[in-house]
């Protein structure tokens, strides 16, 4: 039977540092820890660079775990709990929702999910949630997936795109890339100096882009480990 545990955990004089989630099997008089990494990557490109596109392949290629900060709390929202309708009075008045309360949906929605690889999406934003994703969760990705695509062509796409939103037109596109460069970009930068972003020319044909994108994540992918440990 397992038993979930908080770390670090102890036994004896000694003491073991492990990673959540982390499961204690008891067989008679045998404690066993079976440990395992949770693997994350950062999905970051402008609007219409094709990432949800690519993201789609991902999941159905590689076996993640995609997680949209923007769905997850669109779906807090609609279960209309404390939280959901906090999180909406909070959007009406023009707010912005904290870190924190975006983190807490994906934290939750990674420990449903049953799954230790994963795809983050609309988050980290800016810097502020950078940090305070890093400082909650003791979680660094493994590396940031960046769609590179010129804003000429990321315009393009979204006034062709057959079922735009509602905001799609020249103007509020633009002001979309402006914030992307202020805000979002500084994230990409933040990761490129630590050497974890892997650029991907976006420009390119759907087919060819995913070319590429396997081929960084075919490597690692492979680097995943699972880790087990034996107190006697």
């Amino acid at each position: 039977m397992g038993t979930v545990v908080e770390t670090p955990v102890k036994e004896a004089d000694a003491t073991v540092t492990v990673k959540k989630p982390t499961v204690v099997f008891v067989l008679g008089k045998h404690f066993v820890l079976a440990l395992s990494s949770v693997f994350v990557v950062i999905l970051s490109g402008g609007p219409g660079s094709g990432k949800g596109t690519q993201c789609a392949n991902i999941v159905e290629h590689f076996g993640y775990t995609h997680l949209s900060a923007g769905d997850l709390l669109r779906a807090e929202i609609k279960s209309g709990s404390e939280n959901g309708t906090m999180i909406q009075n909070m959007i009406k008045e023009g707010k912005i929702v904290p870190s924190e309360v975006t983190i807490k949906l994906l934290q939750k929605a990674m420990e449903e999910s049953g799954n230790d690889k994963f795809l983050i999406d609309g988050f980290p934003r800016n810097e502020e949630n950078r940090a305070a994703f890093e400082a909650v969760t003791k979680i660094e990705p493994e590396f940031v997936l960046f769609f590179d695509c010129s804003e000429e062509e990321m315009e393009r796409r979204i006034l062709n795109r057959n079922q735009g939103r509602e905001d799609d037109n020249v103007e509020t596109i633009r002001k979309r890339f402006k914030v992307f460069l202020e805000s979002s970009l500084p994230v990409v930068q933040y990761y490129e100096a630590k050497g974890k972003v892997r650029k991907i020319d976006a420009a390119k044909p759907v087919a060819e882009v995913f070319d590429a994108v396997k081929a960084v994540f075919t490597p690692k992918d492979e680097k995943v480990k699972h880790y087990s440990c034996t107190i006697l």
